[in-house]
């Protein structure tokens, strides 16, 4: 069983930045491919960036080129995910979740999910 935290969620204006962590229990977070995924009310939950094993590989999605960072520290079982340049479209739900598999874009390649953390971008 794994568990997933996230933090560093907020408010914050548009053009800002906020950087969200995830926390994963465990000794093994470095057999987990991770990603974020964001949901807004009444949309479908919506991928945003993943990352490899070992860090050396990212997926993203193109609403957040060039704008968000995806890391990992797997010494401190974390995920990072550092967003700039934030729009009020960004406004969502983010959740952190992990594959044993691979860093597919589909929610339903992963397994374990982070209960969320609030994104909240103002104009």
């Amino acid at each position: 069983q794994v568990q997933l935290v996230e933090s560093g969620g907020g408010l914050v204006q548009a053009g800002g930045s906020l950087r969200l962590s995830c926390a994963a229990s465990g000794r093994t977070f470095s057999s987990y491919a991770m990603a974020w995924f964001r949901q807004a009310p009444g949309k479908e939950r919506e991928f945003v960036m993943s990352i490899s094993k070992n860090g050396d590989r990212t997926y993203y999605a193109d609403s957040v080129k060039g704008r968000f960072t995806i890391s990992r520290d797997n010494a401190k079982n974390t995920v990072y995910l550092q967003m700039n340049s934030l729009k009020p479209e960004d406004t969502a739900v983010y959740y952190c979740a992990a594959s044993q598999a691979s860093w597919l874009a589909s929610p339903s390649a992963y397994k374990y999910w982070g209960p969320g953390i609030q994104v909240t971008v103002s104009s």
